[in-house]
């Protein structure tokens, strides 16, 4: 979606940037795993919240390299697969992050009523 309306008086949840590490430190070293690792930990905090990942309104992911655009791709398309609308989104490559072994960092902007 090139925008996404949010109704005056929803709430809004903004998720700060995720990383793909687990609770037991471990970072897998393809783009795709780290992606699914941060949208495990956005619907967390989504749930915190109780909104789902059908109440994204907007995903900014980071990637360090074009190499993996598709990775993180695949993983968004799978968190999105069963929502009934589309975010907006932006994807940027960076030049890295706090850890030379992260590859994606993704955070979202959610609303709902």
């Amino acid at each position: 979606a090139h925008g996404v309306e949010i109704p005056a008086g929803w709430r809004i949840v903004q998720t700060s940037g995720q990383l793909g590490i687990r609770q037991d430190e471990f970072i897998p070293k393809e783009a795709y795993e780290q992606a699914q690792i941060c949208f495990e930990n956005v619907v967390k905090v989504l749930q915190e919240g109780g909104m789902g990942a059908g109440d994204v309104a907007h995903v900014a992911a980071y990637v360090t390299d074009r190499a993996h655009m598709a990775g993180y791709m695949k993983a968004r398309d799978e968190f999105l697969a069963d929502t009934p609308r589309l975010p907006s989104s932006t994807l940027l490559i960076v030049s890295g992050f706090t850890k030379p072994e992260f590859k994606v960092e993704i955070e979202v902007l959610a609303s709902a009523p």
